[in-house]
């Protein structure tokens, strides 16, 4: 997703070997973290299952604290890609609101599964990073960096379907909390559809609650085709 970027260690130049090395590093490290857990993983097992020396883990990364950052960086930006994708379809369907905002639901928890290696990852960087302040800053800046580009294509689609959102940024936080709260849930419970189900309603209760029907009257063209609201106030 869209967010700072650590100034602990200076970016250097990415060539197409240092993009492999770089890559081969974040995918050896994601399957470490998921199956031994981030406080038992070290430099030296990334090291070992990614093939490369330490020196080539140093030179792209200062500690696995920045490389598990530029793993949720990778991860974010896929995972908006895959939603701006989703409700720009959503939207060529020109659905009807009750409709639309099922359908754009459902196929939002498609682009944003819950992916349960992914969970634990985050689940216990989060424990670590409440434990360290200035780690914990730049996660709540991160964080915000995500709501902050998830809610345009999202207000836009809503906007499609004939709803307002008066605070982009309070449905983003509710919908980001929903997210990873019924993710818990959804990983106890995996063959259970009730679970699911759940969800999906309680997303749509959301978003129903933090947006509001378009008001027709002010939004849509007038007879001169203007779409500012018409001055009836006398004139001096």
């Amino acid at each position: 997703m869209a967010s700072t970027t650590s100034n602990a260690h200076p970016a250097p130049r990415v060539t197409r070997r240092r993009a492999q090395t770089r890559d081969r590093l974040l995918t050896a490290a994601y399957r470490a973290f998921a199956e031994e857990g981030f406080g038992r993983a070290s430099v030296e097992r990334v090291c070992e299952r990614a093939g490369y020396t330490r020196g080539a883990f140093y030179s792209n990364f200062g500690s696995l604290d920045e490389l598990f950052l530029a793993m949720w960086e990778q991860r974010s930006q896929a995972m908006l890609a895959d939603v701006r994708a989703v409700l720009a379809a959503t939207a060529e369907l020109r659905l009807e609101a009750a409709d639309g905002i099922d359908t754009a639901i459902t196929r939002l928890e498609s682009a944003v599964p819950v992916d349960e290696d992914w969970y634990r990852i985050t689940a216990e960087f989060t424990a670590h990073a409440l434990r360290k302040p200035a780690l914990r800053r730049v996660m709540a800046v991160r964080e915000d960096s995500i709501v902050e580009a998830l809610m345009p294509p999202i207000v836009s689609a809503l906007h499609g379907i004939g709803r307002t959102v008066p605070d982009p940024v309070a449905l983003g936080q509710a919908l980001v909390a929903i997210h990873d709260g019924t993710s818990v849930q959804v990983l106890l419970e995996p063959d259970n559809q009730v679970v699911r189900r759940r969800r999906a309603t309680l997303l749509r209760h959301v978003v129903l609650a933090y947006s509001a029907e378009t008001d027709i009257t002010r939004d849509s063209p007038d007879a001169t085709g203007n779409t500012e609201p018409t001055n009836t106030e006398p004139q001096g």
